[in-house]
């Protein structure tokens, strides 16, 4: 089908009419009446347009999304080149942000953008044809998505089910049981159209331009594990493993979250990118520049691996906790497979050939570095050395290992099938090159979902319904570290490690997750046009 093909074209291109000067909009000449939206939407053309301008509101969301799920978890500290490099990232690590927080502000706009983008579509395209209809069932799961991060982020943030006129603007707060229900029946109404694409077979790699029928399968399951509706959980989460569509990577683990992996067999959903240097400032994101290594105070040694294949360039913005890495030993020992693709330590790094030129410290740092989002050069569209901005890496938001272990943790907490739980979970530990489990229980599955996805946006939401975030996270930011090591080269121009030193030098006197922290705050911006809002308890 065409429009499986050309949709990522489009978007990059109807985001580059849109990011055309304001001068050369206003000098169009209007002859006669342009009509309005109820006028447009009427080809298959139009309606990819806007299915395009959809997919392109959610992967401007994708970087907020992504600091402020994973900058809120017990995965990273917030890190940089110095300490408030970036507050708003700190404040929220640390759980002393507060209701003019930039990032929960931003993420609160850009899902009701999304939402906005997909109540175009099914407040205009009349579904004459297969492709239409299609496009209806995608922006009923999309605006079902944004919703469960609304509900499960805000709690009260209110349901927005069609265009609203100015009259309708200022909207009071919703309720929990009410959202939930309206996210059930947007995935439902997703699939209940027979519309949605679906997965030829677990090598297929372009149906993943558009939401499949098995997306919004696992995208309810885990509406419903939040929920805690485990055997409705449980079904349709069999349903998108026994479809036989998807699997795990076998390839180099590292490389999963790479553009070597886009669309690959265990990808569920991925915001798509295309390596093309006409394009690349039309899809550009800040997250590969925010996550690789910070650069600036590290230098990567001439003919070394790290020389060869790391790009230079990033920020360093979010860094293991020793808490994480030491997690990871205690299930698979210092040269565990998947520890050492997902976390590496300095002296690791210093082999090959990664040294500290100034010996300048690296706050929030505790001497450990992602391995798993090191930004590679086969990553960039273009490899700018002192700006990485211009990656092809797809947007992840959702992978099979995620939907194998909510499978397991409704099995288990529901008391299905545990059978099923077993496997599942062996799945992924064969993968991860470990022993299977004879038995599995819930702290089995919280430990493997920590460790399997690791800064992957799952973990704090993760904390947060398990009942676990304030035992875990309540005394973070409470020291902040800061780490240096100094090198020498020997006579061979090799070079190691002389010294390293850990210190944890700043403090805060307010810290850690607390009782008012289980909801966000609605953004002060909301508050101040919005009479209609209430603030969420605490804040």
């Amino acid at each position: 089908m065409k429009t499986k093909v050309y949709l990522s074209t489009l978007l990059l291109a109807l985001m580059a009419v849109l990011m055309t000067g304001c001068e050369d909009r206003l000098n169009i000449y209007k002859h006669g009446s342009l009509g309005g939206p109820e006028n447009y939407y009427k080809t298959d053309e139009e309606t990819e347009s806007a299915l395009a301008a959809m997919y392109g509101s959610w992967r401007d969301l994708h970087q907020n999304w992504f600091t402020l799920l994973n900058g809120m978890s017990d995965d990273a500290w917030a890190g940089g080149g110095q300490r408030n490099d970036n507050v708003d990232l700190e404040k929220m690590n640390e759980f002393n942000y507060n209701i003019e927080s930039s990032t929960v502000q931003s993420l609160y706009t850009q899902l009701y953008t999304l939402i906005y983008r997909a109540n175009l579509i099914l407040s205009n395209v009349p579904g004459d044809t297969q492709f239409m209809r299609q496009a209806i069932a995608e922006a009923h799961a999309a605006r079902g998505w944004a919703h469960f991060y609304l509900v499960t982020l805000w709690g009260t943030a209110p349901i927005v089910d069609h265009l609203l006129s100015p009259d309708e603007y200022r909207q009071s707060n919703g309720t929990p049981e009410t959202t939930w229900a309206f996210i059930e029946s947007e995935y439902k109404a997703a699939l209940d159209a027979n519309a949605l694409t679906t997965k030829s077979g677990v090598d297929d790699t372009e149906s993943g331009i558009h939401l499949t029928q098995e997306t919004v399968k696992a995208f309810l399951g885990k509406a419903y594990l939040f929920q805690g509706k485990y055997a409705e959980a449980a079904d349709i989460l069999d349903e998108v493993i026994n479809s036989g569509k998807y699997d795990l990577y076998r390839g180099d683990y590292g490389l999963l979250g790479h553009a070597a992996t886009n669309n690959c067999c265990e990808a569920i959903f991925e915001i798509n990118r295309v390596n093309n240097t006409e394009q690349a400032w039309n899809q550009f994101s800040q997250l590969f520049i925010n996550i690789g290594w910070r650069s600036s105070i590290l230098s990567y040694m001439p003919g070394t691996e790290s020389a060869e294949l790391i790009a230079t360039g990033s920020y360093g913005m979010l860094n293991p906790q020793k808490g994480l890495y030491d997690a990871f030993v205690a299930e698979e020992g210092v040269d565990g497979y998947r520890l050492n693709q997902s976390i590496r330590t300095y002296e690791q790094l210093n082999a090959i050939g990664v040294v500290n030129t100034s010996g300048s410290p690296l706050v929030g740092n505790e001497g450990y570095f992602y391995w798993k989002t090191r930004l590679l050069k086969d990553d960039c569209i273009t490899d700018n050395p002192g700006l990485q901005m211009l990656q092809w890496n797809n947007l992840r938001i959702m992978r099979y290992a995620e939907v194998l272990l909510m499978a397991a943790e409704a099995h288990v907490q529901g008391g299905v099938e545990t059978d099923k739980a077993l496997t599942y979970i062996n799945l992924v530990r064969e993968r991860a090159h470990l022993n299977p489990l004879t038995a599995v229980t819930m702290d089995d599955i919280k430990n493997e979902k920590r460790l399997e996805l690791c800064l992957e946006s799952c973990r704090y939401q993760d904390l947060v319904r398990w009942g676990d975030a304030e035992t875990v996270l309540g005394q973070q930011g409470k020291q902040i570290p800061s780490f240096s090591w100094s090198v020498t080269t020997n006579p061979d121009g090799t070079t190691s490690i002389a010294k390293h030193e850990l210190t944890y030098p700043y403090t805060n006197t307010d810290y850690g997750f607390k009782e008012r922290n289980k909801l966000l705050p609605i953004p002060l911006r909301e508050m101040d046009v919005n009479p209609n809002m209430q603030q969420n308890p605490g804040w």
